[in-house]
């Protein structure tokens, strides 16, 4: 049956004959229990899938010495895993089993009935993955939450693995790939290793790290010595850890962003472009006017309100198949970059004095974080300090450089910097 609970209609799956009638009569008491609700849009088309037996597809996804699965109802979910981790994480296709990590499930019914009992019962908010979120907790510790604008539920038990429900196959695999990804750092964490804010590439198993503050041209420097013949290891994150005397590092597998400026900069542009136009697609969460942007070949830089520029997003394959570029698993840490872009300016080391070294605030820690909040209790806690990392990254030869507009200076300049006899 529907009802209207305000605006926009909602479907309840499996309602009895009474139910309709003292849904009716709540009248505004319906409305602010169900809020969340309002979001919520269950399309015919998903209810269709509901009653249709699907296989169950898995994937298994394996870094360093953690690996976890995802298992799904849908084979894009798990097809959209094997691309996104496959070229940075060993991702592999799997036989489901009962030790999978997540399960990520279209199903329409679990998202409206899981949205209800948040709503109904005491619950807090959050921001996860940029997206309003809606939590509860129960007395026996089972976490239920609903995210409003990509219709998703989620629910986990202690114990077992974290449940994922929504009414479209996209945001489903969209939220799989984030929580395995979640699961998969938690191990990591838990076996020593750390995050560290950094971009990096890899030349025959050495990394070099790219660190900075929020614009100083992270992005720009590993894309330009991957554009270069080195391989890419990460665009904003990677995991370190210590292995004796030596700092091994491991990428942390997410949608790369590149402005539109350095994207056309990088001669990339017209490429992605005409991709675009052929009917291929960028990674979703890229904003609307983005795409209208390359669609009508502008290159001006979009920004938002708030100051922060909006960028094509790419899936981490993309990075390969469109931008030619070779991606890396793992590698050691020998140098650290620290870049400033200066517009105008010549390539040109910067003294010492002007440099900086790595510090704790360089590191990702839980009250750090702000994009993936631990709302699902995966991350351990009372996790040893960076002290140790510090030590051997003091270590390392270090360059803070700057950088100007001008690519081919630029990449030659990186070149002399990064040559392991300088």
């Amino acid at each position: 049956m529907r009802f209207t609970a305000g605006a926009p209609t909602v479907c309840l799956p499996r309602l009895n004959a009474a139910e309709p009638r003292r849904l009716l009569a709540a009248g505004a008491e319906l409305r602010d229990a169900y809020e969340p609700l309002a979001h919520l849009h269950v399309l015919a088309q998903s209810r269709q899938k509901e009653k249709t037996t699907v296989p169950q597809t898995a994937v298994r996804i394996a870094t360093a010495t953690q690996a976890a699965t995802i298992t799904s109802n849908s084979p894009v979910v798990t097809d959209w895993a094997l691309r996104y981790f496959g070229p940075w994480w060993n991702a592999t296709s799997a036989a489901p089993d009962a030790d999978a990590a997540v399960v990520a499930d279209v199903n329409a019914g679990r998202v409206t009935e899981i949205a209800r009992r948040v709503a109904e019962r005491p619950h807090e908010e959050t921001v996860y993955a940029n997206s309003r979120m809606l939590v509860g907790r129960g007395d026996d510790g089972t976490v239920a939450a609903f995210q409003p604008d990509g219709k998703t539920a989620y629910r986990a038990e202690p114990g077992g693995p974290p449940h994922i429900y929504g009414c479209e196959d996209v945001p489903v695999a969209l939220a799989a790939a984030r929580l395995v990804r979640e699961v998969v750092r938690g191990r990591l964490l838990a076996d020593g290793w750390s995050i560290l804010h950094a971009s990096a590439v890899v030349c025959d198993g050495q990394a070099v790290l790219v660190l900075g503050d929020k614009g100083a041209g992270k992005t720009t420097t590993a894309l330009l010595l991957a554009r270069a013949g080195w391989q890419l290891l990460a665009n904003d994150r990677v995991f370190i850890r210590r292995e004796g005397d030596r700092l091994r590092v491991l990428p942390w597998p997410s949608a790369a962003a590149i402005g539109l400026g350095l994207l056309d900069a990088l001669d990339w542009y017209e490429t992605v472009r005409e991709r675009l136009r052929s009917g291929e697609r960028l990674h979703p969460t890229q904003h609307r006017k983005v795409t209208e942007a390359l669609h009508s070949g502008s290159r001006t830089p979009l920004w938002e309100e708030s100051g922060k520029e909006l960028k094509p997003q790419f899936f981490p394959d993309q990075l390969h198949t469109w931008l030619g570029l070779a991606l890396a698993t793992e590698g050691h840490a020998i140098r650290v970059l620290f870049p400033r872009i200066t517009p105008g300016a010549e390539p040109a080391l910067l003294d010492e004095d002007e440099g900086r070294a790595v510090a704790a605030g360089d590191f990702f820690t839980a009250g750090t974080e702000d994009r993936y909040p631990d709302v699902f209790g995966l991350l351990p806690v009372g996790l040893p300090g960076t002290e140790p990392l510090l030590e051997l990254l003091g270590g390392l030869p270090r360059r803070s450089l700057s950088l100007g507009h001008d690519v081919k200076a630029n990449t030659g300049f990186l070149a002399r910097v990064t040559d392991p006899a300088t």
